[in-house]
Formats: C-alpha cells, sequence, structure tokens
C-alpha cells in the first residue's frame, strides 16, 4: 500500500509538470493549426498558473506531502530520487508529444513554423528549462545526502552526464542504488522506533571499541562507522580504546590497560565489554592476561582478528628487502605522526601480525578464566568483493592461508569459546573493511549494523 501511495504520489506530480509545461502551448497550438477557432477560455490562464505553481511546489516537495517519515537526510534523498524519476518520465513523454506535434503540421501541411518561427523554439527552451530544473534539483539532493552512491559511483555520474543513452543508464543506476538505500533505511528507521523502548543494547557493562591497525579513533570519521550510532539508538553505553595506530601488541596492550581502568574509575561501571577489531583483537588479549585488566574486563570479542598470524607477512617480510622496508616505515611513521601517535612504529606493528609472532603471543597469552572470550570472521568470495588495497592482498592471502576477508584467513580468525563465522553465499562476500562498516555500504545479505546490534543483545542475555 505504501509503495502504491508513493507511486500514485510521482505519477500526479509527474501530470502536473506535463499540465504546467503543455497547457498554454496545447491551446496556442490547436488555434493556429486551425482545429479550433474559439479564442482561449478565461479559465486557461487561471489554470496554467495553478498548474506552474503547482510545478514549483513539486520542485520543494515532490512527494507532495510534508510528513516526515524517517531521518531528515533520507527525506532529501527520497525526495531527489522522485525528481530524477519525474524527470525521466516527463522527459520522455515531452519527447513524444512534440514529436506527434510536429510530425503533425507536416503530415497536414500546417505551416506553424513559417507563420511564427519562434513558435517550436520558445516552447522547446521551456520545456528544456523545466527539465533542468527537475533534474539539477534532483541530483544535488541525491549526491549530497547518499552515501551509497559512494566516490564511485558520483564521478561516474559526473563524466559519463554528456554521453548520450550512456548517461540514461547511469541514471538509471544511480536512482535504483539510492532507491536501496532509502529502504533499507526507512525500514531501519521504523524498526529502531518499534524497539526503542526496549533498550536492547543496553548491556550490564559498557562497551569499549578497540580498533585495529594504522587506524585511530577520530571524532569526525567514525572507524566503526554506523555502528556506534545504530548501538545507541538501542541504548549502548559505548567508550573508545583510543590507543596508537602503529606500535608493537605490548604497547598497545598497555596503553588499553590504562584506558580500561579510568573509564571503570570514572564510571564506577565496574568491568567493560571489549569488541575490538583486527590487530586491536591481539592488543585487547595483552591487556588482559599481560598487563592485569583481566578484573577490569567481563568480556572480549574478536572481530576477524589474526590470533594466529598471517603467514603471507611472514613471507613478505623475508623477501623484501631490509632498505625497502626502512624506507616504508619512515613515511608510513611521518603519517602516522602528523595523525597523533606518539611513537609510531611501523615495523613493530606489522611483525607483530606475523604466524611467527603470534604463536609466541598465544604462549605468553593464556586466556584469562574470569574473561568470557568469543571471535567473529567473515570471508570475501572473491578479489573483487573488497575495495583497494584488499583487492590485491586477497589472492595472496588465500594462496598462503587460504579462505580469508582480504588480511586474514579464517582459520586465523577463531578464538575463545565460541566463534561466529560470517559469510554471504552469492555476491562479493565480506571484507575486512566491511566489517567495522568502514565503508558505509549496504551488503547483499549482511547488515552490519543489525549484526552489532545482535551481538550486544547477546552479550546482555548472557549476563554481561
Amino acid at each position: 500500500m505504501k509503495h502504491l501511495t508513493k507511486t500514485l504520489c510521482k505519477t500526479i506530480s509527474a501530470l502536473i509538470v506535463l499540465a504546467a509545461l503543455n497547457t498554454s502551448f496545447t491551446r496556442t497550438f490547436l488555434l493556429q493549426t486551425g482545429f479550433t477557432d474559439s479564442p482561449p477560455p478565461a479559465l486557461l490562464p487561471v489554470l496554467t498558473v495553478i498548474c506552474r505553481g503547482l510545478f514549483a511546489y513539486i520542485n520543494l516537495f515532490p512527494s507532495l506531502t510534508l510528513r516526515r517519515v524517517s531521518t531528515t537526510r533520507n527525506k532529501v534523498l527520497e525526495d531527489g530520487i522522485a525528481l530524477l524519476q519525474i524527470f525521466l518520465a516527463t522527459t520522455a513523454v515531452e519527447i513524444l508529444y512534440f514529436a506527434v506535434l510536429f510530425l503533425y503540421s507536416l503530415i497536414y501541411n500546417i505551416h506553424v513554423i513559417s507563420e511564427d518561427p519562434f513558435f517550436w523554439l520558445k516552447q522547446i527552451l521551456l520545456v528544456f528549462l523545466a527539465e533542468c530544473l527537475l533534474f539539477w534539483n534532483g541530483i544535488i539532493r541525491v549526491y549530497l545526502t547518499s552515501v551509497q552512491l559512494g566516490i564511485k559511483w558520483r564521478v561516474i555520474g559526473i563524466v559519463c552526464g554528456l554521453i548520450p543513452l550512456v548517461h540514461l543508464y547511469v541514471l538509471y543506476r544511480i536512482i535504483r542504488i539510492t532507491g536501496n538505500e532509502v529502504i533499507c533505511e526507512n525500514e531501519k528507521y521504523l524498526l529502531n522506533q518499534v524497539r526503542a523502548e526496549n533498550q536492547e543494547c543496553r548491556t550490564r557493562y559498557p562497551i569499549l571499541f578497540v580498533h585495529g591497525v594504522f587506524f585511530r579513533d577520530f571524532r569526525f570519521f567514525n572507524y566503526w562507522g554506523r555502528v556506534p550510532a545504530e548501538l545507541k539508538k538501542n541504548g549502548a553505553t559505548l567508550f573508545y580504546g583510543g590507543q596508537q595506530s602503529a606500535a608493537s601488541v605490548a604497547k598497545c596492550g598497555a596503553e588499553l590497560t590504562e584506558r580500561i581502568r579510568q573509564i571503570v574509575q570514572d564510571t564506577g561501571c565496574g568491568k567493560v565489554n571489549i569488541i575490538a577489531h583486527s590487530k586491536g583483537g591481539l592488543d585487547s588479549r595483552y591487556a588482559i592476561s599481560a598487563c592485569g585488566a583481566a578484573s577490569c574486563v567481563a568480556s572480549l570479542t574478536t572481530i576477524n582478528t589474526p590470533h594466529r598470524g598471517c603467514i603471507f607477512a611472514d613471507y613478505l617480510l623475508d623477501k623484501i628487502p631490509d632498505s625497502v622496508c626502512e624506507k616504508v616505515a619512515s613515511k608510513y611513521n611521518a603519517a602516522l605522526t602528523l595523525l597523533g601517535d606518539c611513537e609510531p612504529d611501523f615495523m613493530e606493528a606489522v611483525q607483530d601480525l606475523t604466524a611467527s609472532a603470534c604463536s609466541r603471543l598465544n604462549q605468553m597469552l593464556p586466556d584469562h578464566p574470569q574473561v568470557y572470550y568469543q571471535s567473529v570472521g567473515s570471508k570475501m568470495n572473491c578479489a573483487f568483493s573488497g575495495r583497494f588495497p584488499l583487492n590485491m592482498s586477497y589472492p595472496m592471502v588465500k594462496h598462503f592461508d587460504g579462505g580469508n576477508d582480504g588480511l586474514v584467513s579464517v582459520d586465523s580468525m577463531k578464538w575463545g569459546q565460541d566463534f561466529i563465522y560470517l559469510s554471504v553465499p552469492k555476491g562479493r562476500g565480506i571484507s575486512h573493511g566491511d566489517m567495522i562498516d568502514l565503508n558505509r555500504e549496504n551488503i547483499a545479505g549482511f547488515d552490519v549494523r543489525e549484526f552489532y546490534v545482535e551481538l550486544v543483545k547477546d552479550l546482555k542475555k548472557k549476563g554481561f
């Protein structure tokens, strides 16, 4: 019913646009061709003004309603899509309409053009400008509010915008991608409204998110994408690890320990539930088992963490000359210093991710009996499943380590009492970055935000 209502509103909007553009023109054409010799009725100018007023209203509110059904961003996106759909529909009708009238004048030898050489030109120019208004109004809204278009389709849209026929296909793809985004976000909005009172993610102990290697916790770009906001909507209390992005497991583990103790002291929460991604899982295990943080940790959930290291990392470090490694490391360290690391050490961080280093760490870091351990892992289905550089590393990791997420093998991810394996039978699969919503991308068959909601709900059920 809701879909039919939206379709009806768009159809009405399209008819209003057509009426606004063609009411006066059609009447003038009929008079000049001799089809009718009666003067325009007095109602015609009034009708024209009304239609054009409605045309202006449609450009502001394409859905013909002021009612807010979702977030403001999603409403603007939905209106932008509606404008693009109205643009396509009315453009197609206008082309057909003018073609029919022009052929009619030629077939019946009605010399409208000779009598008024600007007769067609004026109306075509009016229609062109009106359609441009619809298009640019719609595409600007879509470009400014869509998350799923990403840089790729925005660039494709700009590059292909002036290529005949190709631009129609690109516009169709843009409408389809953003249309699916609107449906997904509306469903998410309604779902959160229904369960808001239940506070399903309000765990006994707060959640501590721990990032992976070469990233930091930034205020304006969240490492965990849209996940934290989704958890907060459902009652979760969240903190972030804040450890350096490129340092040894031991150094990061010590930093995490101080962070955990600070949270417990400041809030009086007693303990925290750690959810750690990638190397952050190793940092967290070190904090628990080697730095005395166990008394302040209720549970540890590792996400795509290389508990047994990466064999391909051993291979690369063995084959790449030391001079090259040092040069790459110095570049990274300089960049990471600018991002906020105190003493970044690229090589220390990479070496601690090798299979040999992780084997030594596992002997040093036995699981603490008072902490609940579980792990999560995912797998890409092919090299094209992930964005750069995961699409480049996937074949190498597969050669040395088997099925993987672009960086870490599935076997290396398994740790603790329970292991949650995530896969998508068809399509792209789930990459290392997808598990933290790094690209804010909706993946068919895997809702990353809903996964974390269920994960935290499960921690709550377990008493954590």
